[in-house]
């Protein structure tokens, strides 16, 4: 603990660094605060992240007051050891706002899953001849239920045989008709990643 301590150049920064927080599951970026050497240390030992509270003149675990705790993951010093990205488990919303990350608009998912979400979305209202995916909505929930386990049934199939590429157009298809049941239910990709993260985070504490 000490050898990773030596090695932070507090000397740029008066004597604080900058530490950058982010999920240690979601890899979404949470906060920026402070630290000196003491708040490293009590970070590494406690495992609950403490910063220096520039403002007050003091040391502050997060969550101190609030019982919204940063649990300590991991820590690492960028290549000019004047920063640290701190990997943390988060109790509850982190931002003084009550949301979730002080970094909404740089957390928007915007992987190829999430713009194919948003994309099915906005078919939901169009007319059911302007695309497939439009008369899938257009013929309701039934329909689109019975889709997916009918794609499910013929990757299952699938499976069975030694045809990657036939295999991995079927996933794809199921994968599709998932996302526009999820639409039609009115229920987001991010929720129900938010059920595996927590089912993640519950078998990792052993319960």
């Amino acid at each position: 603990m000490q050898d990773f301590i030596s090695k932070v150049d507090f000397s740029k920064g008066e004597g604080l660094v900058p530490a950058i927080v982010q999920d240690s599951q979601t890899g979404k970026v949470l906060m920026l605060g402070y630290m000196d050497a003491a708040a490293l240390q009590l970070t590494l030992e406690g495992k609950k992240v403490t910063f220096y509270s520039r403002t007050r003149q003091r040391l502050w675990t997060k969550g101190e007051s609030s019982g919204h705790f940063l649990h300590l993951e991991a820590i690492h010093l960028d290549c000019d050891r004047d920063t640290l990205l701190v990997l943390a488990r988060p109790e509850g919303p982190v931002c003084h706002t009550g949301a979730d990350t002080c970094f909404d608009e740089i957390n928007v998912a915007d992987g190829f899953l999430h713009r194919l979400e948003r994309v099915i979305q906005s078919r939901k209202s169009a007319s059911p001849d302007s695309s497939y995916t439009a008369s899938l909505f257009h013929k309701g929930i039934n329909k689109v239920a019975q889709k997916v386990g009918e794609e499910a049934v013929e990757l299952v199939i699938e499976a069975m045989d030694n045809q990657p590429d036939l295999f991995l157009e079927e996933a794809a298809d199921l994968m599709y008709h998932y996302l526009v049941l999820l639409a039609a239910k009115g229920v987001t990709l991010d929720e129900v990643l938010a059920v595996l993260e927590k089912r993640h985070r519950v078998g990792a504490g052993g319960a």
